[in-house]
């Protein structure tokens, strides 16, 4: 599978071209250093041209790239020692929300997030990402056993929600989403969160209220999705980009807002393009940040915390 946006195009057809002069130049013994050089320039300002001038519709397009990593992606090429543990102890199980037991760099820590699949049965299985209560009541019981062994915790956001559907409002979906804001608020434990893709409404937020909230250059972070505001405000879903606009909803947006606390780079194109330069990337400022919070004790954990969400959205009056 291989899906091109329209905005990525040209790039991509530069960089077709130039591997079609390499196989030629391979093939013939002719000598095309020269234009395959000139075409490789034009390729990088071109990139760095389109990439650096993204809106914040394109960002959610490439957020939502089906070829983007997720969550089991970056736990197989990051971690070594991968345990999933599954069910929430009340008989039910849900494939749309992982974790388990791994190891960072040689750290011991509790991973979860959110996963999507790579076509339509896979997307069935884990329903598109979208957890019910019981995915949620799993990360509970499993945050909890990490704080009981005194274990770190990493959770990767990539959700359009949590699932809106009868079943799971059967079974308690809006208290399973509360419960865990409560309780990831009083965890004792240093909790780092990663927006990879989508991050959207209290889906995101059930497994985000970390000491750290990090997000990939072009991942979303929205209390609704674009289309479904613009459906709420202007009667018109194809009104979308025009409310993520409006929404403030990019990595740069949260950043300046104080909503998320670091924007991780992707580099060449996207994530998508680029796999093992963002888990490298990934890594490394977990790894960071995890060193950072373990210099603090439980309380201070706590108070950090707590003052971390307290002052989001605080305007200082200069009058």
């Amino acid at each position: 599978m291989d899906i091109v946006l329209d905005f990525e195009r040209p790039v991509l057809e530069l960089q077709k071209r130039i591997s079609q002069l390499r196989e030629l130049q391979d093939s013939n013994g002719v000598d095309l250093s020269a234009s395959i050089a000139q075409l490789e320039v034009q390729a990088e300002r071109l990139s760095e041209r389109i990439y650096t001038r993204l809106s914040p519709w394109q960002r959610v397009q490439l957020s939502r790239h089906p070829e983007r990593p997720y969550t089991l992606d970056y736990i197989a090429g990051m971690f070594t020692d991968w345990t999933e543990l599954h069910g929430d102890r009340a008989g039910h199980d849900d494939a749309a929300l992982v974790s388990g037991l791994a190891r960072l760099q040689g750290r011991s820590v509790m991973v979860l997030g959110n996963q999507k699949g790579r076509n339509t049965k896979e997307n069935l299985h884990r329903n598109f990402g979208m957890a019910r209560p019981e995915g949620y009541r799993k990360a509970l019981r499993l945050m909890k056993t990490a704080e009981r062994f005194g274990l770190p915790i990493i959770t990767f956001i990539d959700t359009p929600g949590a699932y809106p559907g009868i079943d799971a409002e059967e079974r308690g979906q809006a208290e399973a989403i509360a419960r865990n804001i409560l309780e990831m608020s009083q965890l004792t434990v240093p909790v780092v969160t990663l927006v990879i893709g989508e991050g959207g409404s209290g889906g995101a937020l059930a497994i985000g209220v970390a000491n750290r909230v990090l997000m990939l250059e072009n991942a979303m972070y929205s209390v609704i999705s674009p289309e479904g505001c613009a459906a709420i405000l202007w009667r018109d879903r194809a009104e979308g980009p025009r409310a993520a606009e409006a929404l403030r909803i990019t990595a740069a947006d949260c950043l300046d807002l104080g909503v998320i606390d670091e924007v991780i780079p992707e580099d060449g194109g996207g994530a998508h393009r680029n796999k093992a330069s963002t888990m490298v990337q990934v890594s490394e400022a977990l790894c960071r940040h995890l060193d950072e919070l373990g210099t603090l004790s439980e309380e201070e954990l706590l108070q950090q915390r707590y003052d971390r969400f307290r002052t989001i959205g605080f305007t200082e009056d200069r009058a």
